[in-house]
């Protein structure tokens, strides 16, 4: 994706194994990741039992040692099919066949240490790992530092590729993130963060490709990528053939910085408002945006890309309905909003006057995709900075990377205010308030435009947002489910 800054090394000690040997060894661990894999935060297929597993690649990090005690390394691409109707007693979720590709980083050990005992996947029954244990390879400092060497030495393996940026120190002790998310971070000497993404998708992941576009423009609201690393030729099937695909991005660890979202829950504790951290972020969001339109090209929606745009959001709400019953009885209250950004006129905001037909034309551009209040960080002088720009996971990569308003992500951060007061009790709504439209005047202060005064496109995206929190809560947290449905009845024009 972008030039490495220094050489190829010499081979490396590992090695790639051949379809054959692959195929193997995912089938010789299938029966212990039939168990394991739906436990892990990260699985998105929750809800639907696992039908199969197939190799998409496997590389030995490090080979294991067939007779001491020393550890293994495996590196996994692996397919996982899940068809079935699922359980009746799961949260209720779509039904519609998946087959999600997930990177696994397994350790492989003759016998597994004490300290390690909470990382424990299993015993493998069969295959060429017989009578071995097999468990997660990031809570083992010996195996972490083995990755963070291979992305101090750029070079291939078999189908994989490490890049670096700049040249990055050794002996840097590693810790695992235990934060609740969707990947995996490895912490190594306080200095750099290793985000380790769990499902793939062929192409290029926003999660690389927008920091190195921020990076070349000099933004410094986002940590900049010092190395990653990628699948390349790897089939991830649909009939794709051989594509590229992003595994892995260290950048620099800002030490001492709080999440968003810890700050808002303390200040709520404390009955404290939020709204000058929340027109700080404003504006630290609104430089982020000017940065990408600036680095990124951009596009003219007109109104016919308009009305595409609003069926499709009322497209995943029937889809979304479909798959969590309790929404039914809001979908015609709801639908408004996408009926009213349908037929919009010429207004302001984004709108930047008419297009060939005569109708509003709003800009597009990249965004981050999936901005709250736990995607930023504040160090302690107060400056914010944006991070993981991965995209919501459940939606494709490919509608992930197109140019989008940007108020989509304003529209984000406005629900995440009413998720921290809604997590907090009693409940708070005038906090919530008063932080959005302090979020939104911060965001005026360094564009000149207000988000707010293009209400029909800012309604439709905080709907849909909370649509998609539906599904997502409801997949993934199903005791997170009511926080969003209470949005979606106020949404819908509910009286409480």
């Amino acid at each position: 994706m972008s030039k490495a800054a220094s050489t190829r090394s010499s081979p490396r000690p590992g090695a790639a194994l051949p379809p054959a040997g692959a195929g193997r060894l995912v089938d010789s661990l299938a029966p212990l990741l039939h168990e394991w894999l739906p436990r892990q935060r990260w699985f998105a297929g929750k809800g639907r039992p696992i039908t199969g597993f197939s190799a998409v690649a496997a590389t030995e990090l490090m080979p294991p040692d067939a007779s001491g005690p020393g550890p293994g390394l495996l590196h996994l691409l692996v397919r996982v099919e899940q068809r079935s109707t699922p359980d009746p007693d799961a949260p209720p979720v779509p039904v519609a066949p998946t087959d999600d590709c997930y990177q696994l980083l397994i350790g492989v050990r003759s016998a597994l240490p004490p300290q390690l005992a909470a990382a424990r996947i299993g015993v493998v029954g069969e295959g060429p790992l017989a009578g071995r244990v097999v468990y997660e390879a990031l809570h083992d400092p010996l195996l972490a530092d083995l990755l963070l060497e291979q992305l101090r030495s750029p070079g291939a393996l078999g189908p994989l590729r490490f890049d670096r940026a700049v040249e990055i120190p050794a002996g840097l002790a590693p810790r695992l993130l235990g934060a609740e998310q969707s990947n995996s971070s490895l912490v190594y000497g306080e200095k750099y963060i290793l985000k380790i993404l769990r499902r793939v998708f062929p192409g290029a992941n926003p999660d690389l490709e927008l920091p190195l576009a921020l990076a070349r423009q000099g933004s410094r609201r986002v940590p900049s990528p010092v190395a990653w690393f990628e699948a390349v030729s790897a089939d991830v099937g649909g009939g794709a053939g051989p594509q590229s695909l992003t595994l892995g991005v260290l950048q620099p660890f800002l030490r001492n910085s709080e999440d968003g979202w810890r700050l808002a829950l303390r200040a709520l504790a404390d009955g404290r408002e939020f709204t000058d951290e929340a027109r700080a972020l404003g504006r630290a969001t609104a430089e982020v945006h000017l940065a990408l339109a600036a680095a990124l090209p951009t596009e003219s929606l007109g109104p016919h890309q308009t009305a595409n745009l609003a069926d499709a959001m009322s497209g995943r709400l029937d889809a979304t309905a479909q798959a969590v019953p309790a929404l039914l009885p809001y979908v015609g209250g709801l639908r408004t909003a996408f009926d009213a950004l349908a037929r919009s006129g010429n207004g302001p905001g984004e709108r930047d006057g008419a297009g060939a037909g005569g109708g509003p034309v709003t800009r597009a551009q990249r965004v981050h995709g999936d901005l709250h209040l736990g995607q930023t960080l504040r160090t302690p002088d107060g400056e914010w900075s944006l991070i993981d720009f991965e995209g919501e996971p459940a939606r494709p990569l490919t509608e992930r990377r197109r140019p989008q308003p940007a108020v989509r992500d304003v529209a984000g951060m406005l629900r995440s205010f009413d998720y921290a007061a809604r997590n907090h009790q009693p409940w708070n709504p005038g906090w919530a308030e008063r932080s959005r439209s302090a979020f939104c005047d911060g965001y005026a202060d360094a564009t000149g435009t207000d988000p707010r005064e293009d209400a029909a496109l800012l309604r439709a995206y905080e709907t849909d947002k909370a649509v998609y929190e539906v599904l997502y809560e409801a997949r993934n947290r199903p005791d997170w489910l009511p926080v969003p449905m209470a949005a979606i009845h106020r949404l819908a024009g509910h009286r409480p």
